[in-house]
C-alpha cells in the first residue's frame, strides 16, 4: 500500500534531523582518527604513522592525566548519585523541596565554578569565616583549589551534576507506584534504607542508567570545570588534549588528536565498567533479598548523605552569592565576611569590553535554541501524524551527551574546514545545535505526548486541518512546556565551552570562554562581573518561561500551574 504524498515528508524528517545531528559527529571521529595516525595534509603530515601515539606517551605527566580523569570522574558520578538517592528519598518522604534546586540547574557550570572558587579558595568564604576562631590574619597556604587529587574539582562537579540526577530521578519515581511500594514495605516492617535499596532502585534504574552516563562521560571529560578548579600540573586528560590542541607547534594536534581517541576508549572502558558492577550488583542485590537480610548501616549512611546534599546545596547557593557579591566589592579585605564599600563601578567599567562577548552569547544561544525547539517540535508533530515512534531513533539523540566533546570537536572543525565552513558564529551555532537538541527533546517530548489526543479529534471532526491543529490548539496549550525547554536550551547553550572556543577557533568570544580565561586572573571583581552575567542569562530564561505562561493563561488555572 502507497502512503498518501503528504504521510512521506512527516515519515523521513525524523532521519533527516538525526542525519543533521549526528553527520557532523561522524565526519568529526573520522578525522580525529586520521589525524591520529599521522595523516593532516593540511600540516604536511601522511599517514598511518604510529608517530602522534609515540609522542602522546612521552608526554609530561599523561599517565596521571588519564588517572586524575578516571578517578574524579567516576568519584564525582558516584558521589552524585548517592546523593540524588538520599535527596529524593528525603523529598518523597516530606514531599516538597525539589524546585530548591532549580537555580542549580540553570547556573552554567563555568559560572559556578568560579562561585565554588570564590567560597573555597584560602580567601574564600569558608576560610574568612573560621578566620576569627583560628587565628588567621591571613590567607592560609593551603592547596583548597587545584589540589593534586582533583578534590575540588570533585567538590565542584557534584554541586552541579547531583541536581540533574535528582531531577532524572524524581522522574523516574513517577513512573512507578512509589507511594504504594513505600506504605506496603513499612507495614511490613521494613526499614526505609531496605525498602529503597531492594525494592525502588532496582525498578528505577533502567530510567536512570542513561542520565548515569551522561554524567560520568561529561565528568570525566570536562575542560572549562576543570581548568577553574582542577590540578594543573599535571591537569586532567581533557584540559591537556586542549592544551595540544592550542599549541604553536602544529605536530602537537596529531598527539592531541591521539589523546582524542584515548579519551574515548577511556570513557567507554568507564561506562563498560559500570554497566558490569550493574550486572555484579543486581546478581549479588539478588541473592541478598532473597536471604531478607537486612541493610547493615544503611540508616545512618543515608542520614549522613542526606547531610552531605544539603551542604553541597548551601555551597551552591553561596557560590552565586559569592560572585554577585564580587561583582560590586571595591574593598574585601581578609578575613572580612562582606565587602567594604559595595559599588557598581565595576560594572560601569566592565560593560563597554564585554558588550561583544555579551552579544555573541545571546546570538549563539538564541539561534541555536530557536532551530533546535524547531527541530523538536518537528520531530513530535511527524510522530503525533504518523502515528509512530523509533526508539532507535530517540535513542541515537543522546549520542552527543554520551561522548566526550574532546574527543571529535576538533575532527569536527577540520572537516568543516574541508568543506569550506570557515570558523565563524553560525558555524558555532551549529555546533550548539548539537548538544542543545537532545535536552530540547528531554523537556518537551513527554508533556508533548500527555496531551489529550481526544483534543485533536475534536478539533478534527470540526474541520481543522493538520496545521491548524498545531498552531491554534497545540502549541498554545503547550505554550508552558515550548518556554521551559527553550529556558533548558538557552542555559545549555550558554555553558557550552568547547564548542565555542574550537569552532570559533578562538576568535568568537563568549561569556562562558572570557570568564573561563578570567577565573586564572588577579581581579575576582571584573570575573565576577563576568560570570555573573553569564549566570543571569539561563535565570532570565527560566523567569520568562515561568512569567508569560502564568499571565497569558492567568484564568486558565490548568495552564498557569507549574
Amino acid at each position: 500500500m502507497t502512503l498518501p504524498a503528504r504521510i512521506l515528508p512527516a515519515r523521513i524528517l525524523p532521519a533527516l534531523i538525526l542525519t543533521a545531528l549526528l553527520l557532523p559527529i561522524g565526519a568529526g571521529l573520522w578525522q580525529t582518527a586520521l589525524a591520529a595516525m599521522g595523516h593532516l595534509p593540511a600540516i604536511g603530515a601522511r599517514g598511518p604513522d604510529l608517530a602522534p601515539l609515540r609522542a602522546l606517551a612521552a608526554t609530561p605527566g599523561i599517565g596521571r592525566a588519564v588517572w586524575l580523569s578516571l578517578f574524579t570522574g567516576a568519584a564525582a558520578t558516584a558521589l552524585s548519585f548517592a546523593l540524588a538517592l538520599a535527596s529524593a528519598m528525603a523529598i518523597t518522604r516530606r514531599g516538597h523541596g525539589g524546585r530548591l534546586l532549580a537555580p542549580l540547574l540553570a547556573m552554567p557550570h563555568a559560572a559556578l565554578a568560579i562561585g565554588l572558587a570564590f567560597v573555597m579558595a584560602p580567601s574564600g568564604w569558608i576560610a574568612r569565616a573560621i578566620a576569627p576562631v583560628v587565628g588567621w590574619d591571613r590567607p592560609p597556604d593551603i592547596a583548597s583549589i587545584g589540589d593534586p587529587f582533583g578534590l575540588s574539582l570533585i567538590a565542584g562537579l557534584t554541586v552541579k551534576e547531583f541536581p540533574f540526577l535528582l531531577l532524572m530521578m524524581m522522574g523516574a519515581c513517577a513512573q512507578i507506584p512509589l507511594q504504594r511500594h513505600l506504605r506496603a514495605g513499612r507495614a511490613l516492617g521494613a526499614s526505609e534504607g531496605r525498602l529503597w535499596l531492594a525494592l525502588i532502585l532496582p525498578q528505577i534504574w533502567p530510567l536512570m542508567r542513561l542520565p548515569v552516563l551522561v554524567v560520568l562521560a561529561y565528568s570525566m571529560s570536562v575542560v572549562d570545570v576543570a581548568l577553574i578548579l582542577g590540578p594543573s600540573n599535571p591537569p586532567t586528560l581533557a584540559v591537556l588534549l586542549t592544551r595540544d590542541y592550542a599549541d604553536p607547534d602544529l605536530s602537537r594536534l596529531l598527539a592531541g588528536s591521539a589523546g582524542s581517541l584515548v579519551q574515548l576508549a577511556l570513557v567507554g572502558a568507564a561506562a563498560g565498567l559500570l554497566l558490569l558492577t550493574q550486572r555484579v550488583a543486581a546478581s549479588l542485590g539478588g541473592a541478598w533479598v532473597m536471604r531478607g537480610a537486612p541493610a547493615p548501616g544503611a540508616g545512618p549512611v543515608m542520614a549522613g548523605l542526606r547531610w552531605t546534599a544539603t551542604a553541597a546545596t548551601l555551597a551552591g547557593f553561596a557560590a552565586m552569592a559569592a560572585l554577585a557579591m564580587w561583582s560590586v566589592a571595591w574593598r574585601w579585605p581578609f578575613p572580612d565576611l562582606l565587602p567594604q564599600d559595595p559599588s557598581f563601578r565595576i560594572w560601569a567599567r566592565s560593560l563597554d569590553g564585554w558588550t561583544t562577548p555579551l552579544w555573541n552569547t545571546l546570538l549563539l544561544a538564541g539561534g541555536s535554541t530557536a532551530i533546535a525547539l524547531i527541530a523538536a517540535i518537528a520531530w513530535l508533530e511527524c510522530e503525533t501524524r504518523t502515528g509512530r515512534r523509533a526508539p532507535w531513533a530517540e535513542a541515537a539523540i543522546f549520542v552527543p551527551l554520551l561522548l566526550p566533546q574532546i574527543g571529535f570537536l576538533y575532527g569536527v572543525n577540520t572537516a568543516a574546514l574541508q568543506a569550506g565552513l570557515a570558523p565563524g558564529l553560525w558555524l558555532i551555532v551549529w555546533g550548539h545545535v548539537i548538544f542543545v537538541f537532545p535536552y530540547v527533546m528531554i523537556a518537551l517530548s513527554d508533556p508533548w505526548r500527555a496531551m489529550d489526543p481526544q483534543h485533536l479529534r475534536v478539533a478534527s471532526a470540526l474541520g481543522a486541518g493538520p496545521w491548524r491543529r498545531l498552531l491554534a490548539m497545540r502549541l498554545p496549550v503547550m505554550l508552558r512546556p515550548i518556554l521551559t525547554a527553550a529556558a533548558i536550551g538557552i542555559a545549555v547553550s550558554v555553558a557550552q565551552y568547547l564548542p565555542t572556543l574550537f569552532l570559533g577557533a578562538g576568535r568568537i568570544p563568549s561569556l562562558t570562554t572570557e570568564a573561563v580565561t578570567l577565573a586564572a586572573s588577579s581581579d575576582r571583581r571584573v570575573t565576577g562581573v563576568v560570570a555573573t552575567m553569564q549566570a543571569a542569562l539561563p535565570l532570565l530564561g527560566f523567569l520568562i518561561a515561568f512569567v508569560i505562561p502564568a499571565y497569558l493563561h492567568r484564568n486558565r488555572r490548568g495552564l498557569r500551574g507549574a
